[in-house]
Parts: structure tokens; C-alpha cells; sequence
């Protein structure tokens, strides 16, 4: 789960990170009264999750409350990569005298948190990253020990910060840790962290925040989960979360339905393998996990039939706990309910997998093929596929 730059930084201020205070508008007419309310220059920001909102022409500058209005009507309705802005965020301007990146994640491979610093804020950190990958400096947290003081000396030395921030840094990287922790979070970002001049005086504070919540712990904290703005997300993933299924929409043309995620993994390789040459590959990641009976199954096959850029079904059923007959039933379920002429190729082996064959071949569908095996499902798949383009 993805919260909005201003979600982020209440969070951040909630641990003590230095924010500048602004206020969330829905209209122009808000963000007039905001900037007049705020005096002097402020920046007005699309809110939408998604990086890349500066080149998108939805961050402007504005001296004037009628500046701010203007701005603000501009990017309303702006579609920045496929999201719908329908809030902007008006925030104080500030005088930066340069940006610095500062962020904690999740190193998988590591199996431990990672900080990570860079003199290059305000950029593309994956630019950043291919390109000048030693303006990067990477600390690994001890899970058990936590984030150390001179852990974050290593970070403010390697950037090249002046000394005189080291202090107003460790408070920040400290509390960026914390929010990490204790949101159960799986990124939390900021870029820029940037040196401002106030009254004369260099202080940090992070004028940008993004984070990334483990959906898995969402029930441990419920005010955070009250901040899921699902206009931000695919209808398909918020319907198929209420049913409780794992989905990720991707932006191939197979819909797959498969139980157990390594399968559905091992499925999409296959079917992005045998149709690479062509353009064609998984639509979806949809793993109705074990157990699924029919309602289950039938809830995930109306999911894939929604999405408009499915050319052809994948179904890959292995039957442990899920029984194939189960399987079958709902996959008829579904199609009485949303018929489709899109070809389906299924796969069933396991528990009742005799059974559940029997019932797809005795309701002869014509669009309905079977396969045995996996790699001749995929390929029948991408076959559909080139015969519907």
C-alpha cells in the first residue's frame, strides 16, 4: 500500500523529521484560499502515486494566490502516467540550497534493512543508480541491534554533508528508521532531504516523502490503512483484495489464474518466454492460493475478465488442497455469469483432476481448450493470443 506525499510526511513528522507544514486541496478555489492562507511563495504538487510529477509539468511554482489557483486548475484532471490527479498539495516555498536523497528498504537478498544516502537528491535515484551507482552510499541495519550512531556518521561523511548538519542528519535518519519499523513499512523515502536557509541558518527537512506499506501488517495498523486511497489503484486489485486474492495487474495480454504463487511466477515466465518474439506476455499475477472453492475461483476469473487488455485465459491448477473439480465448477460458475468468446486454455492436475476435466469437456465450450502440461498450456496461450491480434 502506497501513501501520498502528504500522508508520508505527517507520518514523518509523527517521528520527529523536519516537514514543512502544508495543506491538501481539492479544487482551485481551495488552493487559492491554502496559498493566501500559507503568504508568500508556495509549491503546488500533484498527488498521485507515482514518481516523475515534475517532467509531468504537476509541481509549480507559485508567488501569488491567483498563481496558485491557476496552477492548481492546470493540474487537476492532469494524468500523470496513467493516474488521475484529483488533490494537489500546497506547500510553503522553501530556499534550498541543495538536495541530498535519504531512504530505508527492505534488502531481500540481505535479509536486513538497508540505508541509503546520496549527495544527488531531487533526481531519479535509479538513474542515479545506473549511472553513478558510487554516489550511492548503502548501510545495512542489524534488525536486532537497530540503526547506530556511527552507521550514520558513515552516511553523512560518504555524502559529503557539512559537519554542522551531522547533528540535525542523525536525528532524521534515526526517525526515518523508526517510521521504517514501526509502520512495518517496505520503503520509506525522502528526496529531496534538502538544506534550507532560514533566518539565516542552514537546517535539513525533507520537502518530499514516499512510503510503501507490507499490506501484510496492515491489520496491526488500522489509521494507516484508513489512508488506502483506492482511486490510486487498479479497480481489478481492490476487488480482488476484498475477496481476498492475491492480484497485480501487468500489461500483457494472458490473463492467469494459477494457485500458489511460485506456480503463478513460474507460469508467467513461461508464457512471457514463449512470447517474447511476439509482444505477448501475462496480463496479471492472480494466485487464488489453496484451498479456493468455487465462489473464490469464479470472483478471480470475473477480475481477469475485466481487464480489456486480456486476449486469452491461462488457467493452471495444480490440485493439493484446491480439488480440480472445484476448480472446474467455478470456472463455469464464472462464465455463466460473465460469458466470454476469449479463448481459454486450462490446465488441471491433482486432487480430481479426472473429475474436473469431465465437467470442462462435458460443457463443450468451443472456446475451451486443455493441456498437459505446462509448458504446452503456455504455448497454446501465446498461440490464442496471435490468432486474436
Amino acid at each position: 500500500m502506497n501513501l501520498h506525499e502528504y500522508q508520508a510526511k505527517l507520518r514523518f513528522n509523527e517521528f520527529g523529521i523536519p516537514v514543512p507544514i502544508g495543506k491538501v486541496a481539492h479544487t482551485p478555489d481551495e488552493a487559492y484560499d491554502i496559498a493566501k492562507e500559507l503568504g508568500g511563495l508556495t509549491v503546488v504538487k500533484a498527488q498521485v502515486h507515482t514518481g516523475g510529477r515534475g517532467k509531468a509539468g504537476g509541481v509549480k511554482v507559485a508567488k501569488t494566490p491567483e498563481e496558485a489557483r491557476q496552477h492548481a486548475e492546470a493540474i487537476l484532471g492532469m494524468d500523470i502516467k496513467g493516474h488521475t490527479v484529483h488533490k494537489v498539495l500546497l506547500d510553503p516555498g522553501a530556499n534550498i540550497r541543495s538536495e541530498i536523497y535519504l531512504a530505508v528498504t527492505n534488502d531481500r537478498a540481505a535479509r536486513r534493512p538497508l540505508m541509503m544516502a546520496s549527495a544527488e537528491g531531487g533526481m531519479d535515484i535509479e538513474e542515479v543508480n545506473r549511472t553513478m551507482p558510487e554516489k550511492i552510499i548503502r548501510i545495512h541495519v542489524d534488525p536486532l541491534l537497530g540503526l547506530r550512531s556511527y552507521q550514520t556518521v558513515a552516511l553523512a561523511s560518504g555524502i559529503d554533508l557539512p559537519r554542522e548538519l551531522w547533528r540535525e542528519f542523525n536525528k532524521i535518519a534515526f526517525g526515518l528508521y523508526r517510521c521504517f519499523k514501526e509502520s512495518d513499512a517496505t520503503l520509506c523515502e525522502i528526496n529531496p532531504l534538502a538544506i534550507v536557509e532560514e533566518d539565516g541558518e542552514q537546517h535539513l527537512k525533507a520537502l518530499d516523502g514516499k512510503m510503501t506499506l507490507d499490506d501484510n501488517a496492515l491489520g496491526r495498523h488500522p489509521k494507516l490503512e484508513e489512508m488506502r486511497d483506492i482511486s490510486e489503484e487498479p479497480p481489478e486489485e481492490t476487488r480482488a483484495r476484498e475477496a481476498d486474492l492475491n492480484y497485480v495487474k501487468l500489461d500483457g495480454q494472458i490473463g492467469c489464474m494459477v494457485n500458489g504463487a511460485g506456480l503463478a511466477m513460474t507460469t508467467m515466465d513461461l508464457t512471457a518466454h514463449f512470447g517474447e518474439e511476439y509482444g505477448i506476455g501475462p496480463a496479471n499475477f492472480l494466485d487464488v492460493a489453496g484451498g479456493a472453492g468455487a465462489d473464490k475461483v469464479a470472483t478471480a476469473l470475473r477480475i481477469i475478465l475485466s481487464d480489456d487488455d486480456v486476449k486469452t485465459i491461462l488457467i493452471n491448477i495444480f490440485g493439493g488442497i484446491t480439488r480440480c473439480d472445484e476448480v472446474a465448477r467455478g470456472i463455469l460458475a464464472a462464465l455463466d455469469e460473465v460469458p466470454t468468446d476469449l479463448p481459454i486454455v486450462i490446465r488441471l492436475a491433482g486432487t480430481n483432476q479426472e473429475e474436473g476435466l469431465k465437467i470442462i469437456q462435458d460443457a463443450a465450450l468451443p472456446n475451451m481448450t486443455g493441456a498437459k502440461t505446462l509448458n504446452e498450456a503456455a504455448q497454446k496461450a501465446v498461440e490464442a493470443v496471435r490468432g486474436v491480434m
